[in-house]
């Protein structure tokens, strides 16, 4: 029994740490705003598959995270650093659109035209899950609580990858379910609100990227400020 309550007491506490980072909120409107021409059955693989991402990118990040960061010489400063550019980027793709990207192909076929649907995007794993869900900020943490356990040995390894693996699934869950129930949201605001949704995630996405910047800086800032000659 307190093996059992030891594993409900890390999951818990792996949920309210982590689910404030996801933010599935800010995943389903960056869903809304990217998936306005896919298809129902697309727009339902895409949330899945960026579910099944997300359960991978929160695993693999607790179980070899800090030894890919070693040896590749990474700081979690410049994780945060990237993650904000790649938000950035997004951020500025949705703010101001390529216009031959986001307008249909018209070919003329006797007296109609017909309209070509543009190519399918693949967004499950970038941006939905990674950076959108699993950033820079939830892999940091994952990563620095997987540092903390092994240094203090405790709880016993099982017990840790079974609380990883319970909170993982359910997160991944909750993004999936978030995601599913936007297709409700989707045919509420049409497509005229799901552009302006784009917009308004564009630009927030843009503050949140040079915040993730802002916040690798001050990291470093900290880091090094101890070792400057006074």
């Amino acid at each position: 029994m307190s093996t059992i309550l030891e594993i409900s007491h890390l999951v818990f506490l792996g949920l309210v740490l982590l689910i404030p980072l996801t933010n599935p909120l800010t995943s389903v409107a960056l869903f809304l705003s990217l998936s306005g021409d896919m298809s129902l059955e697309e727009r339902h693989r895409q949330s899945k598959m960026a579910s099944i991402y997300v359960f991978m990118i929160l695993v693999l990040s607790f179980v070899g995270g800090e030894v890919v960061m070693n040896t590749f010489g990474i700081s979690i400063p410049g994780l945060r650093i990237a993650g904000g550019l790649i938000v950035a980027y997004i951020g500025f793709r949705m703010l101001f659109p390529d216009p031959a990207a986001v307008q249909a192909e018209t070919q003329k076929t006797g007296d109609e035209p017909k309209v070509i649907k543009p190519v399918s995007r693949n967004i499950a794993f970038v941006p939905l899950a990674m950076p959108s869900t699993a950033g820079p900020g939830t892999i940091a943490m994952v990563i620095s609580g997987a540092s903390s356990w092994h240094q203090s040995g405790a709880p016993s390894p099982w017990i840790a990858y079974t609380a990883l693996i319970v909170t993982s699934l359910i997160l991944s869950l909750v993004l999936w379910i978030s995601l599913r129930s936007s297709d409700v949201i989707m045919k509420a605001i049409g497509k005229e609100g799901i552009e302006a949704v784009s917009r308004v995630m564009g630009f927030l996405l843009v503050c949140m990227g040079v915040q993730f910047v802002i916040n690798g800086v001050l990291e470093i800032v900290r880091t090094y400020q101890p070792m400057l000659p006074h």
